[in-house]
């Protein structure tokens, strides 16, 4: 079966050799005199300064420990590519039969540093940096069963069964961007704008954050995606879109080496002031923390941001390393600029070496074999021939992933995913000349500010209320957490329709003062309007000639069909209108009243007394008369009381009124 790749091949490259005559004789180990592992990076680069080191200092550790290989020296060969974008076009094709590279472009990169992959046989490979170089590498190493150890590449698709020679000694980005997620989350935002480099790295990464974010019901608004190697103005133009968006809160997803650049244009365009928020993956602290003394000049362009950094237990190791590390040179890259990716490289050079002295233990051979697919296509300067597969390739990497140890950067095992177990991720603030802690982030317990390492002791809670952080100083010295968006500078205002009334001007009227209309009307919107905790760009348009009242039931038909956004008035609420329209609560009584000045009334203890007039006196009087006569006639024949001289009588009956 037939596959076309269309490659970035070998821009940097690790080899790492074998013993002296190990490939001739595959039945003994014991004759095994050196082993020569290599590296593969951009030497004068931020994690290039940083991994120089860590793998040399790594390599003579592994020699002066007599436990780790025995009788055996562990040589470093490290190419340093010195090349960085597109560098060559390949077109691999596999088949059962052959593979062949059939077109090289060696206008930038060396032919020797390629040739000499294809031709050493080689045991294991640390490196690349870059995820794209190592989608390329791992078609090779597949072939050729050679497993990758890469301490930078963070690409979460190399982790896939594509690959299953390639094994991540650092923290996936599939962690860091769900550790982004929750940080969004935390803070109650919903919309993003991710700014990042179009290649696999930022791809890839962005990917995973837009599928983290529907989990937590937000999502990415505007991706905002330019070239590696882009121009100032190119990233002038992407930012001035990504802010004509709603959204102020900013992603962002790029190399070390050119990332500032980002802040540089924001801050020319005023981006970094009040009400936005930036957040960076973990290239911001890899370059401040390998950046001294500090650069005044850089701290400025990124006050008030968020970071993330890979986690690494402050444990003796470390401490005894860190002590160690200004004294560390590789080659002339001037002084070692240190950072996390020091630790990996460091740990990875020490993997390496204890899964062969394991691998050799239970009695591994270091042999290669032909590979009869192997050949050399007409013309070419490849010499496909002399690459061999190693043999013992895949029991290897079953021993590498199976390797646990506790290193510089922690504890070093693989999972099912072959990813480091225990991700996490410091949680920075960047202000005045430093960078501030301001809590952690793990897949075990989420957002906290209690340490990982403790925090693994006990039961795993990522409950709502277990998410904890330090309070944040934003972009512009603001204390209060931005609300993330506002309405968007490309949007249109919206059309507010007001009636052109001749009569009752005191509800609305034309105004030569803006905003062109004036009213009772007028002031209740505006004062809603000011309510609102973003701004509602809108524009008054009279509706009407201004010679008579105009038709409210036409008004209220243009809002339904869209030429107005809404209208302003003294609408009356009628069925047949809010069948097409929506209509707010009212705010004033309708229907006929009489405005009359209110004055205070004098209390007085007989204003009980004031409806009662002389006419009312009179019959309420007459009732009680009648009421007691009536009684008087109903008594009389049977009640002796009722009777007597006709004087006694008369008083009973005022009597009973009384």
């Amino acid at each position: 079966m037939t596959r076309r790749l269309l490659l970035l091949l070998f821009c940097m490259w690790v080899r790492m050799g074998v013993m002296e005559g190990a490939g001739k004789d595959e039945n003994s180990s014991s004759i095994l005199r050196s082993v020569n592992i290599g590296a593969l990076f951009t030497v004068d680069s931020v994690i290039g300064r940083a991994a120089g080191p860590a793998i040399a200092a790594a390599v003579d550790d592994v020699n002066s420990d007599p436990t780790i290989l025995p009788g055996t020296k562990l040589n470093s060969v490290i190419h340093d590519t010195n090349c960085s974008g597109f560098l060559g076009t390949v077109e691999v094709q596999l088949s059962v039969a052959t593979v062949n590279f059939i077109k090289w472009n060696l206008k930038y990169c060396p032919y020797d540093v390629a040739l000499q992959l294809m031709e050493n046989e080689v045991v294991a490979a640390i490196g690349p940096q870059s995820s794209g170089i190592a989608h390329v590498i791992s078609h090779v190493v597949n072939e050729l069963n050679v497993p990758l150890l890469s301490f930078a590449a963070t690409d979460p698709t190399l982790s896939s069964m594509q690959y299953p020679y390639f094994l991540r000694t650092t923290q996936s980005d599939l962690y860091q961007m769900y550790a982004v997620a929750d940080l969004i989350d935390y803070y109650g935002w919903r919309d993003v704008i991710a700014v990042y480099v179009d290649d696999d790295y930022g791809r890839s990464g962005i990917s995973v954050l837009g599928d983290a974010l529907a989990k937590r019901r937000a999502k990415i608004s505007y991706k905002a995606a330019f070239t590696p190697g882009a121009s100032i103005s190119t990233i002038n133009d992407l930012l001035v879109s990504a802010n004509l968006m709603e959204s102020r809160i900013f992603v962002v997803h790029v190399n070390p080496d050119s990332g500032l650049t980002i802040f540089s244009v924001a801050k020319s365009l005023g981006m970094t002031g009040k009400g936005y928020v930036w957040i960076t993956t973990d290239w911001l602290p890899s370059l401040l923390d390998s950046t001294e003394p500090v650069d005044l000049d850089k701290m400025n362009l990124l006050q008030g941001v968020v970071a993330l950094r890979h986690h690494t237990p402050d444990t003796d190791l470390k401490k005894k390393f860190m002590s160690r590390w200004n004294n560390l040179k590789y080659k002339e890259s001037g002084p070692a600029g240190f950072n996390s990716y020091a630790l990996y490289a460091y740990d990875s050079v020490w993997l390496a070496a204890r899964a062969l002295d394991t691998y050799l233990n239970e009695g591994g051979n270091i042999s290669f074999s032909d590979d009869p697919r192997l050949n050399d296509t007409s013309g070419s300067r490849l010499n496909l021939s002399s690459l061999r597969i190693f043999d013992g390739g895949q029991r290897y990497l079953q021993t590498l992933m199976r390797t646990n140890f506790t290193g510089l950067s922690g504890e070093v095992r693989f999972g099912p995913d072959k990813n480091l177990v225990h991700p996490a991720y410091d949680v920075l603030n960047v202000g005045g000349t430093g960078m501030r802690r301001i809590g952690y982030w793990s897949n075990y317990s989420g957002l906290s500010v209690v340490a990982p390492e403790i925090l693994y002791t006990k039961p795993p809670n990522t409950s709502t209320s277990n998410q904890h952080l330090y309070s944040v100083i934003w972009p512009g010295e603001v204390a209060t957490t931005p609300q993330g968006w506002v309405f968007p500078n490309n949007g249109r205002p919206l059309r507010i329709a007001v009636p052109y009334r001749v009569s009752y001007t005191e509800f609305l009227a034309k105004d030569s003062h803006s905003p062109g209309v004036k009213g009772y009307c007028i002031d209740v919107f505006e004062a809603a309007v000011n309510l609102l905790p973003y701004p509602v760009p809108h524009t008054y348009i009279l509706y009407g000639d201004g010679k008579r009242n105009p038709d409210y039931n036409d008004l209220v038909q243009q809002v339904a069909l869209n030429n107005y956004d809404a209208a302003v008035g003294d609408i009356t609420i009628i069925t047949n209108r809010t069948k097409i329209v929506d209509f707010t609560q009212p705010y004033m009584e309708s229907g006929l009243v009489v405005v009359a000045p209110v004055q205070k009334a004098k209390l007085s203890p007989w204003a009980f007394l004031k409806p009662f007039t002389i006419k009312m006196w009179c019959v309420t009087g007459g009732f009680f008369l009648f009421v007691g006569a009536v009684v008087w006639i109903l008594e009389h024949r049977f009640n002796q009381e009722f009777r007597g001289p006709p004087s006694h009588q008369l008083i009973t009956i005022f009597w009973l009124a009384f």
